[in-house]
């Protein structure tokens, strides 16, 4: 039974776990729970560059499901942290076939929220023989106009954030934070690049919930998660995800006839609601959730309950009705 008070199933440890050389000096962290003859969810993070967290596994039936999840490249236990270079979208969709293919997986549900949920439409659209349908939260499909809304946007919301983010940067550089940002993030001296990671994910984590959390901002400040997030956030965002603008919303009819539910927070303030409506208006096919006492975190009670009933949906029809 999940637990009441949060929706999310009990804690439990991987059954098998490792670390996937994929070249160019970069080694995965990957780890599978659950029932090893399940069937098969792959869980994909956020950020880019957040990591894993014990509490993923817990939006899934570990009866039912054989849950797979890994860290991408530059996050959480994969190596080398923080790492930008030989680091692009395509690349992360190898990533997942190869874990795909080393665990003998035909097909899977995908789960995955904010930059997950960009991943997993980008990997479904690239092969969507692989899936079986789709959990996405919080959506961010890496456009212009919501990558101009993180960096300045949320300044509408947070002033005192933004503020406080903005002011790290010297004045003559404060017309293109994401630049500024970029020039410290990918420096080789330690003292400014961890100094920039520290505020950049401290700028994230303020604005993470509707009623913001400081375990939360304490969570990302710590190196083991700033590091991966700063860089690769600024990385990701400065290339436009590495794909063309709006590619995600062009090619979705490649997966619009696979099941999909979307949950959204309608007090999400890193990945606003447009982008979801936005979505499901070109996959009219999908279901849309509006959470209405929600930011942008996955284990805000409503949205936790939402995905771990839309786990057991599709447990138990596999599909979303």
């Amino acid at each position: 039974m999940a637990e009441k008070h949060t929706s999310l199933f009990p804690e439990i440890e991987p059954y098998n776990s490792g670390h996937l050389s994929v070249g160019n000096g970069h080694s995965l962290y990957w780890e599978e729970c659950g029932n090893p003859n399940g069937l098969p969810v792959l869980f994909l993070h956020g950020g880019p560059g957040a990591g894993l967290s014990p509490s993923h596994r817990r939006f899934f039936d570990p009866t039912y499901y054989r849950i797979v999840l890994f860290d991408q490249r530059g996050a959480g236990k994969s190596t080398p942290l923080g790492e930008y270079r030989h680091n692009t979208t395509p690349l992360l969709i190898e990533d997942i076939e190869s874990i795909r293919s080393m665990l003998g997986i035909a097909q899977w549900l995908v789960f995955g929220g904010s930059w997950g949920s960009t991943l997993a439409l980008a990997y479904g659209e690239a092969h969507p023989a692989a899936c079986l349908g789709f959990i996405l939260r919080g959506i961010f499909l890496c456009t212009k106009a919501e990558v101009s809304w993180f960096i300045n946007g949320m300044n509408w919301f947070f002033p005192e954030v933004y503020a406080e983010f903005a002011a790290a940067i010297p004045m003559e550089e404060r017309h293109d934070l994401l630049q500024a940002y970029c020039k410290r993030l990918f420096s080789d001296d330690p003292a400014v690049y961890l100094l920039a990671a520290k505020s950049w994910s401290r700028y994230e984590s303020s604005c993470l919930f509707l009623i913001p959390q400081a375990s939360a901002v304490e969570e990302f400040e710590q190196v083991e998660v700033s590091l991966g997030l700063g860089r690769l956030e600024a990385h990701y965002m400065l290339h436009g995800g590495f794909m063309e603008e709006d590619q995600l919303i062009n090619n979705v009819s490649k997966i619009r006839h696979l099941p999909a539910v979307i949950v959204q927070g309608r007090y999400d303030v890193i990945c606003p609601p447009n982008t979801a409506w936005r979505l499901h208006q070109a996959w009219p096919e999908s279901v849309l959730q509006v959470i209405p006492d929600a930011g942008h975190a996955a284990l805000e009670s409503g949205t936790a309950a939402a995905l771990v009933a839309a786990t057991e949906q599709f447990k138990s029809s596999r599909k979303f009705d």
